[in-house]
């Protein structure tokens, strides 16, 4: 059967450029006629990976906490409340008191993570190639290599990977512009292609497969319980402050909310939204 895979950024993209540029929050909206821009209406979780932290911003758009992240690209808020992310070469826990009660390093960048049923956290090491299992100690109980020995991912390989409920694997291969299912021990059981490079790709549940693309640089979507989709729309490579850092798609494609406050956020990567939080958010 052939997958139903669903390339959101480009489809998303003639209806895009439509948005109005919102207010920036170092401007004066009275000095160039605009109106105010609203409170935005979400609390989120955020990573900017120029700024290396995570931010939560409140329904008022302004930072409202932080810690520091290097290299953020992934993050979680967890069931307990604490906070899960990647720190370029690891992953870290910590809690809304910055008490740090969970760490894995290692030498490979690390792109992605994932806190599974039980307690152990998933680990996705895309220099290295491969998956790994941590347990609350920190150490590896399992591997699942995604290359063969002695070959290496490189910067570009997992952008993203998260386990499935089957116990498989769905990953975003950004170096070869691919989205594909392994099952337990690294076997591909479903692929696809992801023009532009897909950096993260999501199961639904209705079984089909969400895929982020480009519009400057999608690293992060997170599905609403109301069907809508949150984007992470990356701004960095030269793109500082030309578009929005968050957009919010209904299903059939209209923009209802954006964030662009790009004097205190300047690349974010990732997003968790806080009236959807926990461990078994789409995204």
């Amino acid at each position: 059967m052939k997958p139903n895979i669903r390339l959101i950024a480009m489809t998303l993209l003639a209806g895009l450029l439509a948005v109005p540029a919102p207010v920036r929050a170092d401007q004066d909206p009275a000095k160039d006629g605009r109106k105010q821009e609203p409170a935005n209406g979400h609390e989120f979780v955020c990573g900017d990976y120029v700024q290396n932290k995570i931010m939560v911003i409140g329904r008022d758009g302004q930072v409202k906490w932080e810690y520091p992240a290097p290299q953020v690209c992934d993050l979680w808020v967890l069931d307990n409340g604490n906070f899960l992310f990647t720190v370029g070469h690891g992953v870290l826990e910590v809690n809304r008191e910055k008490r740090v009660v969970f760490k894995y390093a290692t030498t490979s960048e690390v792109f992605s993570c994932q806190r599974l049923p039980g307690g152990n956290t998933l680990v996705a090491e895309t220099t290295a190639g491969r998956l790994v299992v941590v347990d609350p100690a920190g150490k590896v109980v399992k591997e699942v290599p995604l290359l063969q020995p002695g070959e290496k991912g490189g910067h570009g390989y997992v952008a993203n990977v998260r386990q499935l409920a089957n116990g498989h694997f769905m990953a975003a291969i950004y170096q070869e512009q691919l989205v594909r299912e392994y099952d337990g021990d690294g076997k591909v059981v479903m692929q696809a292609p992801a023009p532009s490079g897909g950096r993260v790709a999501v199961r639904l549940a209705n079984g089909h497969t969400l895929v982020g693309t480009d519009l400057r640089h999608v690293c992060g979507i997170h599905r609403l319980p109301n069907g809508n989709t949150v984007l992470c729309n990356y701004l960095g490579h030269g793109q500082f402050g030309k578009a929005p850092h968050l957009l919010e798609i209904t299903p059939d494609k209209k923009v209802v909310w954006t964030y662009g406050n790009h004097k205190d956020v300047r690349t974010v990567t990732c997003v968790q939204m806080l009236e959807d939080a926990g461990e078994k958010a789409l995204r």
